[in-house]
């Protein structure tokens, strides 16, 4: 798959980006917080599973660098 390909999630705080080019399907996102990241289900990321500060903490430990994150813009910082 093309590397800077990327699909994007937001919950209106912080927008989710997955570059399936360089996802190693560790599944470590899924182990974390199935309640987001579910590969069974579409779409697979559901922003709505979990509060923000946990989606944070998930995307931060991806082995890959598949999943990055951004805050949106008039929003506090994420703890």
């Amino acid at each position: 798959m093309d590397n800077r390909f990327t699909k994007k999630y937001s919950n209106g705080e912080i927008t989710v980006f997955w570059k399936p080019g360089i996802c190693q399907h560790s599944g470590k996102c899924f182990a974390s917080l199935s309640a987001v990241f579910d590969p069974r289900r579409r779409p697979w990321i559901d922003m709505k599973g979990a509060p923000t500060d946990e989606i944070v903490r998930t995307v931060t430990n991806c082995p890959s660098g598949a999943l990055s994150y951004k805050k949106q813009s008039g929003h506090p910082p994420v703890s």
